[in-house]
């Protein structure tokens, strides 16, 4: 757990994607994350962290369903959202945080 600390630790904006191997809506949220990281590229971080292998951090951050996506600049949370989030909604989204 030390590593995620680390990680979500940094003064760039980092997206966290708790998803599930069997889960629909992660698959499809996968091609979206990786367009939104072509087009901000080195700007942001996205992580993606599967719930069935995390359970500790999956139940330290509540994640109840997914995909969920949580938002962390400088170790602190700062969105979050459940379920299949659009690759406008969130380009908009960090392109305010970074």
């Amino acid at each position: 757990m030390g590593r995620f600390s680390d990680i979500i630790n940094k003064d760039k904006p980092v997206l966290v994607d708790f998803f599930a191997e069997w889960c629909g809506p992660c698959k499809m949220m996968s091609p979206i994350l990786k367009e939104v990281k072509d087009n901000l590229g080195e700007s942001v971080s996205i992580i993606k962290i599967d719930v069935d292998k995390n359970q500790g951090l999956a139940a330290k951050y509540q994640v109840k369903g997914v995909p969920t996506l949580l938002l962390f600049k400088n170790g602190k949370q700062i969105w979050r959202q459940s379920g299949l989030v659009q690759k406008q909604e969130l380009l908009s989204l960090l392109k305010t945080k970074i």
